[in-house]
């Protein structure tokens, strides 16, 4: 995994035989205090960590990535951008990790080709022979349950 402060690496996965490597000048840290766990001292420091990512003008995205991540993200995106905040973590480098990490998956499952799709097939004649039995089966089992006459 990369550090802070270099590119992000995100590893080979689906969609992305070679992997990817996204230069740190098109990733922007923004710093705050964070509200998270901690002690006495969580609140001084600036350990909340916003990681913004543009999609739209990345250098490191073909084009055919960049309208998949479009599509994908669509719901998660401000102006063409990714915002990825952690604050999970009392220290401000582990926070900028985890951002790192978190958007290294984002990319990773939004560029990954989309499943194929679902091939309806129709139940096999025993298993319908089988369902229609349980179905009498467990009819009898009702019925049995009734009001006992007496003769």
């Amino acid at each position: 995994m990369s550090r802070p402060g270099d590119d992000l690496a995100v590893t080979p996965g689906p969609g992305l035989p070679q992997g990817l490597t996204i230069p740190a000048a098109e990733l922007v840290e923004r710093f705050s205090k964070s509200a998270g766990p901690g002690g006495q001292s969580v609140n001084t420091t600036d350990s909340r960590v916003e990681l913004v990512y543009d999609v739209l003008g990345s250098s490191a995205l073909s084009d055919h990535q960049r309208s998949r991540a479009l599509r994908r993200l669509g719901g998660q995106l401000v102006d063409g951008r990714v915002v990825v905040v952690a604050s999970e973590h009392r220290s401000q480098h582990r926070n900028r990790v985890a951002a790192r990490e978190r958007l290294a998956d984002l990319l990773r499952t939004a560029l990954a080709p989309p499943p194929p799709p679902r091939r309806p097939t129709k139940p096999t004649r025993g298993s319908q022979r089988r369902r229609l039995e349980a179905k009498k089966q467990r009819g009898q089992t009702k019925s049995l349950r009734g009001r006992v006459r007496g003769e």
